[in-house]
């Protein structure tokens, strides 16, 4: 295993899940670097070549898929996990597309970080759900959907969708729906 393999970033601008994914992946021996916004985290990958990253999907402000692509073109061999509490289909697609091995709904302790961080294959032993997705949750991923397909802009989606800006933005700061 090269040096780079067990060197950590964690990008998330939650600072107590960093502070407890931090802790975990310290006592496995894990270097650990943290970054909170996307400037700080292309500095430290600049700066230490992680061959490991997590990455939220909501940065504040930001998105993390914009993250992406950036963090892959400085360190292009870089395993990132793409973690989230608002998951959906097309950005779960999206990470996929944009170069991330794998993608976790929150909350992931650390084994499962670890475990979608070395999945080489993916696995046709998983289970198919046997209830479809709720009429909400369908409407969530939808929205998430052509949200992605206007790079994150409110207005252009709103006009898309057909609805009010303010009411999108109110159903943007729901959490998701389960299933």
């Amino acid at each position: 295993m090269q040096e780079t393999d067990q060197r950590l970033l964690i990008i998330d601008d939650d600072e107590m899940f960093c502070h407890v994914l931090h802790r975990a992946m310290s006592r496995r021996g894990y270097e650990v670097l943290v970054a909170h916004d996307s400037a700080e985290a292309l500095s430290l990958a600049r700066q230490h070549r992680p061959g490991l990253a997590t990455l939220d999907l909501k940065l504040e402000q930001e998105s993390g898929l914009k993250l992406l692509p950036e963090l892959l073109e400085l360190v292009p061999d870089c395993r990132v996990v793409v973690l989230t509490g608002y998951s959906s289909i097309a950005t779960a697609v999206e990470a996929i597309k944009l170069g991330a091995v794998n993608y976790l709904c929150k909350p992931a302790d650390a084994d499962e970080v670890l475990t979608a961080l070395a999945r080489e294959e993916g696995d046709p032993q998983a289970e198919v759900a046997e209830h479809p997705p709720s009429i909400n949750r369908l409407t969530w991923e939808h929205i998430q959907k052509v949200l992605q397909e206007h790079d994150g802009n409110i207005s252009a989606t709103a006009r898309a969708l057909g609805m009010h800006r303010r009411t999108l933005q109110r159903k943007l700061q729901k959490r998701p729906v389960r299933r």
